[in-house]
């Protein structure tokens, strides 16, 4: 098992949602908005997983579930955000899961 370091855990977590949205933001740009849409979702998990640790000093779980991340993070949340999250999860489907395609919002 790897010796936990909370500081690079931190900073893993942090460096890669920076990545991911800069991802998502190229490709929403060219037209791939379901592929943009799973970057973000990939975004703000990696930034609640970066919490977490910071939170809970131990390695984030290994969950996509915003709502089970938030909890555990100690982090609270109003109901736009929490409309915004629900919506949102619905694109993480997309990249993992071909057979589950939401629709492209408008």
């Amino acid at each position: 098992m790897v010796p936990f370091n909370k500081e690079k855990q931190i900073e893993y977590w942090k460096t890669t949602a920076i990545s991911n949205m800069e991802l998502a933001e190229i490709v929403i740009q060219n037209g791939k908005i379901l592929h943009g849409l799973f970057c973000c979702h990939l975004t703000i998990g990696k930034a609640l997983k970066a919490h977490y640790v910071k939170t809970n000093n131990n390695f984030a779980p290994k969950t996509h579930n915003f709502s089970y991340l938030i909890n555990k993070a100690e982090l609270s949340i109003d109901d736009k955000q929490e409309l915004f999250l629900s919506l949102l999860m619905q694109y993480q489907l997309e990249g993992r899961y071909p057979e589950s395609i939401p629709s492209i919002p408008s």
